[in-house]
């Protein structure tokens, strides 16, 4: 299950559209330093990147400048985990190093997730205008659209910037209010392998 909905592909290998790439780039000044969970049809060549099955990016360092991460939306039932562990990642090396991420994520605002790991932890959001985001399936586009609205997330220190650069991607919004601030109630806590 991912944002409540049935996963209707297992497949891993679902990328970034370049429009999305090109202005993650631009934010982050140019280049990538860490994409997690990256595949072998990736476009987004960051300068570290932990690729499925054979490196696990929940259980690798993460102690980088600029992160950017698409990640699996599906159960990954082999590992036991979810997309919850992969933004639970996100706030803590966030938190533990300064470091600056963007993550492309299903809008699920009413999940445990969401309520943990972004809202109260993330700077702000971009709420895509794609109402059907079309990922690069196996690195090539004209792919069906995503069941879900899609979002872009940022833990970081420069909200105006992440404003300028995404504005014209969709609906920008501050939570800079929210840090900080508990947000709930939630079910229960995601565990932190990595803590």
């Amino acid at each position: 299950m991912s944002a409540g909905r049935t996963v209707n592909s297992q497949s891993q290998k679902w990328g970034t559209p370049k429009k999305y790439v090109d202005a993650i780039k631009l934010f982050f000044g140019g280049s990538i330093s860490l994409d997690p969970c990256s595949n072998e049809h990736s476009i987004v060549n960051a300068e570290i990147e932990y690729t499925l099955p054979q490196n696990d990016g929940l259980e690798e360092e993460w102690n980088f400048p600029t992160i950017y991460m698409n990640p699996p939306y599906g159960a990954d039932r082999e590992r036991g985990t979810t997309i919850k562990n992969w933004l639970a990642k996100c706030a803590f090396v966030h938190q533990k190093y300064n470091s600056e991420i963007l993550a492309l994520v299903p809008v699920a605002t009413n999940t445990t997730h969401w309520k943990q790991s972004v809202f109260g932890k993330a700077k702000g959001v971009c709420f895509l205008y794609d109402t059907r985001l079309k990922f690069l399936e196996n690195g090539n586009g004209g792919g069906k659209g995503a069941p879900m609205a899609c979002a872009m997330i940022y833990w970081g220190v420069n909200y105006q910037k992440f404003y300028d650069e995404f504005i014209e991607h969709g609906a920008v919004i501050d939570l800079s209010d929210l840090i900080g601030v508990e947000i709930g109630p939630t079910r229960k806590q995601v565990k932190l392998p990595f803590t």
